[in-house]
């Protein structure tokens, strides 16, 4: 049982290491959102959003509340928000979205991350031909009328609409991110996660070993405690 067991154990401590990363981040979005809006969720719409994706990944309740009040708080400093932008190896573009309280900080790892695996950081605006930032929704499938959702949303900027592994997904153009969130509010609907995504307008095709570069690259850019999501084109 002794291998069995360790795999079983390696896998669990990764889930927790993935779940610790996810509040994490999720902590600094809602003080993000407080500095920005005020602390009441009724009239801070990003707040809203923050703590709704926290009970998506079920971060307790206690924690989103610690996160509001440390960020009420005037000695609580901010985050700023910076995106880097690079080519990491084979070509493969990577767009690193990140909240820091230290920009030398952050830029010197990401130069570190980048070069190591035979990439690069580029310029801010570099990317913007490959990547499109679209707003992602994502509900329970369970139910819901696919079609009936669609022709209810398709007003308030509702690009695409699928299921997926038990989810609805809907799609919508940056600009559209806010009308979208207020329309599914108002119909109650129970909406798991909601973000700003960057999706890529192509992508790139590697082999099982060159895919494998970029996947090691991106695991340790996302191990970093300032990076807050990161986006590639590879297939």
């Amino acid at each position: 049982m002794g291998r069995a067991f360790e795999f079983r154990k390696a896998r669990k401590f990764k889930r927790w290491d993935k779940m610790s990363k996810a509040f994490s981040r999720l902590g600094k979005e809602i003080v993000m959102a407080v500095k920005e809006g005020g602390p009441n969720p009724d009239a801070n719409s990003r707040l809203r959003t923050a703590i709704q994706n926290a009970k998506g990944v079920n971060m307790p309740k206690d924690r989103v509340d610690a996160a509001i009040k440390r960020a009420s708080s005037k000695e609580e400093g901010n985050y700023d928000e910076v995106v880097y932008e690079g080519y990491g190896p084979h070509g493969i573009a990577i767009l690193v979205e990140t909240a820091t309280d230290n920009i030398n900080r952050t830029i010197a790892n990401m130069r570190v991350y980048f070069s190591r695996a035979g990439g690069a950081v580029g310029k801010t605006g570099s990317l913007d031909f490959i990547f499109t930032r679209k707003g992602i929704f994502r509900l329970p499938a369970e139910g819901l009328n696919l079609e009936e959702l669609e022709l209810d949303l398709i007003d308030f900027g509702a690009e695409d609409i699928y299921e997926h592994d038990g989810e609805i997904i809907i799609e919508t153009a940056f600009t559209d991110f806010g009308a979208m969130q207020k329309a599914l509010e108002e119909r109650g609907l129970p909406v798991t996660s909601a973000e700003l995504q960057r999706i890529p307008n192509t992508r790139t095709e590697l082999t099982d070993e060159q895919a494998e570069d970029i996947e090691n690259l991106v695991e340790k850019i996302e191990e970093d405690d300032d990076v807050q999501a990161v986006y590639h084109n590879m297939a």
